[in-house]
């Protein structure tokens, strides 16, 4: 199929190994800056002969805005790993990873200028790598707005730690909008990007490291969850160790842990609990699973499949269905593609890809929001969740699949 690559049906290996076709979603700039839409719960493409330019509207794309009743500050850490050589570029000496750190904020402290959502660098990479066809500036991308406040300072309290991974080939900004509204709902959320898997990371220096193994895969993809697992454990280590990366890391309650990721990063999570029993719940939003869950599950702690109907014809989803041994839903969102459940769908449409998913963004996001929520209140907060336990008339795109 002859169109732009950003999420679109992709030619090359590296994107057909994740799944099921991906397809995007689109919404306009206007729309998306608006409120997203309301969510009930039951508890409290063209072809590259014409290549598609930046839409004609002079519009900031904004994110749908966070849910809860916190404000958010974002700080950002370079998390350097001096025991573990980088799994991909040895040369390059000890992993490096980028965090977004995402947290409930006091409101009297966020009157300065909302975080950026990606760098220039980072944007004009993913344009390159996913989108080469359209003639876009970088900054229609790098210019989204968001909600966040940087370095604003934290709320009172101790909240949850939840860590956050992208899909392949994508940098972490592609889940801020879940990161910042499970923030603004009261968790301290880690927003990982893993440096030579994606588009572009920057780092503090101002380099911009490439993606070194996006023409890799299939054959890395279960390298790359189990790498992913140590980049997590590092991360909780760096966050809840006796000398912390952040200074405010006090706020962060150790024993309340959960990882949620997209794609490739939804598999690392499952992957994550395996090695880390401090890991108490995982999210996997729509990724192929690339290694078994062991045999001998996951120790009962819980687990949420959340992804588009495709999966339910999925071997390694019905495996790994049949494997997990605690608590579990299997959530499948009609009308959904492979990035609905991500910023992705915004992004695709600031750069002019159509839409092709039946699902509107702002619905999308809002279903996405809200479930993951759910799940993480009743298992990382105690806080029942009835949502969770059966279709939901003011939601009839999302079928539950009970144990």
């Amino acid at each position: 199929m002859n169109r732009p690559r950003l999420l679109a049906v992709a030619a090359s290996a590296a994107v057909l190994a994740l799944g099921p076709a991906l397809t995007l979603p689109a919404i306009g700039a206007e729309s998306a800056s608006t409120a997203p839409v309301p969510v009930a719960s039951d508890s409290s493409a063209p072809s590259a002969a014409s290549a598609p330019s930046a839409p004609s509207a002079a519009v900031s794309a904004q994110l749908p805005r966070p849910t809860g009743p916190h404000a958010v500050g974002r700080t950002t850490l370079h998390l350097v790993d001096t025991d573990r050589p980088d799994p991909w570029v040895p040369s390059a000496g000890a992993r490096q990873l980028m965090v977004s750190l995402y947290y409930p904020a006091r409101s009297a402290g966020t009157g300065g200028p909302t975080a950026p959502y990606m760098t220039l660098e980072e944007a004009r990479h993913l344009l390159e790598l996913r989108a080469p066809d359209v003639t876009v500036p970088p900054e229609a991308l790098s210019g989204v707005r968001t909600w966040a406040h940087t370095d604003a300072r934290p709320a009172h309290g101790r909240f949850p730690l939840v860590v956050l991974s992208p899909g392949f080939t994508f940098p972490r900004a592609t889940l801020t909008g879940l990161a910042e509204d499970l923030a603004s709902r009261g968790y301290v959320v880690a927003l990982v990007d893993h440096p030579y898997e994606n588009a572009g990371t920057t780092l503090p220096d101002g380099q911009t490291l490439p993606c070194a193994i996006c023409d890799e895969f299939p054959e890395v993809g279960p390298a790359v969850v189990e790498s992913r697992a140590k980049d997590v454990s590092f991360v909780v280590d760096r966050l809840t160790g006796r000398h912390p990366a952040w200074r405010f890391a006090r706020v962060i309650d150790a024993k309340r842990i959960g990882m949620a990721g997209h794609s490739i990063g939804g598999a690392s999570a499952a992957t994550a609990m395996a090695a880390d029993p401090r890991v108490r719940a995982g999210v996997n939003m729509d990724g192929t699973f690339q290694t078994p869950i062991p045999a001998s599950g996951l120790d009962g702690r819980p687990f949420l499949m959340l992804g588009q109907q495709e999966r339910t014809l999925d071997k390694d989803w019905k495996q790994a269905w049949a494997d997990l041994d605690g608590w579990k839903r299997w959530l499948t969102v009609a009308g959904a593609d492979h990035g609905s459940f991500t910023d992705v769908p915004l992004l695709a449409d600031l750069v002019g890809i159509p839409d092709t998913a039946p699902l509107p963004y702002l619905r999308s996001q809002a279903l996405t929001r809200a479930y993951v929520a759910a799940f993480l209140d009743l298992h990382l907060k105690g806080v029942p969740q009835p949502l969770l336990d059966g279709p939901s008339p003011a939601n009839p795109e999302v079928s539950v699949r009970l144990p």
